[in-house]
């Protein structure tokens, strides 16, 4: 089992550590609504060092990337240095190998990868990256953080005054150096936000500024609520390599507007473009019990469809899940919960961002 460089730092701090893709990592720190709802409503910590970041430099960058990932990374060209973009990485049968977040650097490009395909991905990228004339550096000197919540930006920015015109000036999905860290307006729980990657050597005292700052330390149970509020796919949950992006929610950063772009596993996307046999839905229970990964789903018709998270949202005081359900699915739906088929309402995702509960009440 791996840790991080914040590892005592969380044990200090008194978290409840537990295994998570290779890693020592804290589950909560005595309260997951505690957590969830500074997060909601203030500023929460998350130690996020456990993914991987890694450098892609050389006169084949961009080509390399626009084969590897189905988003277009010349979008980013557009907007400049700092511009970040989310995309699926597919494998040749359109399955998702994992799912990235690419930054537009001035040496290059800096892709964020998931901690629990790590050995997967590296060798995915050595694969990709023997076609093409490309650098591949993974940057283990850096750790990171995700500062996130409606009062994170201005605690950053109070902690570290040198940085607040630069944090003010970034858009979203935008990063930008500030003192040898990398501080970016991404995040993974529908708050506003930010990700700081950090030297190593300077772990101790960031973490340390941030807590007497007022940011509570927030462990993995109330990133995996806000996160499914948010309706924010987890990598192995809700998608993974026999899951279709069309079919995972993922349409939106898969980028066909270029036909000559042929990133791997195009030609499965364009197979299944108007033959869609599932498509991925927010649902709220109406009966009794609680939404889990893994609940069977049926629709109207008696078609069946499965739940691939689940949980009791701490926000709206009800079960929500995210699920893959038949394509011709209408607005409402049944599922299996403990023997019994209890009714759900069919939504769109997400369902909470910004603190906002995102879809209205039914009327009768």
């Amino acid at each position: 089992m791996l840790n991080t460089p914040f590892t005592d730092l969380h044990i200090a701090a008194g978290a409840k550590m537990t295994p998570f893709s290779g890693y020592n990592m804290p589950l909560h720190y005595g309260s997951q609504i505690a957590e969830h709802e500074a997060v909601r409503q203030d500023a929460g910590v998350f130690d996020v060092s456990h993914m991987m970041i890694t450098d892609v430099s050389g006169e084949g960058a961009k080509l390399f990337l626009q084969t590897l990932i189905a988003n277009d990374v010349a979008k980013l060209e557009k907007i400049g240095f700092g511009k970040a973009l989310y995309s699926p990485m597919l494998n040749e049968a359109g399955g998702v190998v994992d799912d990235v977040i690419v930054y537009l650097m001035p040496f290059g490009y800096r892709i964020v990868s998931n901690a629990g395909t790590r050995a997967k991905v590296k060798a995915w990228f050595d694969k990709v990256a023997s076609r093409f004339q490309v650098r591949l550096q993974e940057r283990v000197d850096f750790a990171m953080l995700a500062i996130q919540g409606p009062h994170a930006l201005a605690k950053v920015g109070q902690m570290r005054p040198a940085w607040q015109d630069k944090i003010r000036a970034l858009g979203l999905f935008q990063g930008v150096e500030c003192d040898g860290f990398f501080v970016a307006r991404t995040g993974y729980t529908g708050e506003e936000g930010l990700e700081v990657m950090i030297p190593v050597q300077k772990v101790a005292s960031f973490w340390q500024d941030l807590l007497q700052a007022g940011v509570k330390p927030c462990g993995l149970a109330a990133r995996d609520t806000l996160r499914l509020e948010a309706g924010m796919n987890l990598y192995g949950q809700d998608m993974d390599e026999n899951v279709h992006p069309l079919e995972a929610g993922l349409a939106w950063c898969t980028d066909l507007k270029d036909p000559q772009r042929l990133f791997i596993g195009r030609a499965a996307v364009e197979a299944k473009l108007n033959t869609p046999h599932f498509k991925q839905v927010g649902l709220l229970l109406l009966g009794k019990g609680v939404l889990r990964a893994h609940q069977v789903f049926r629709n109207e018709k008696g078609e069946i469809g499965e739940l691939t998270s689940g949980t009791f949202s701490p926000t709206l005081r009800e079960s929500i899940a995210i699920a893959r359900v038949p394509a011709t699915t209408g607005k409402r739906g049944q599922v299996e919960i403990r023997g019994e088929w209890q009714e759900v309402r069919v939504l769109p995702l997400p369902f909470v961002r910004f603190g906002q509960k995102c879809f209205e009440e039914e009327t009768t």
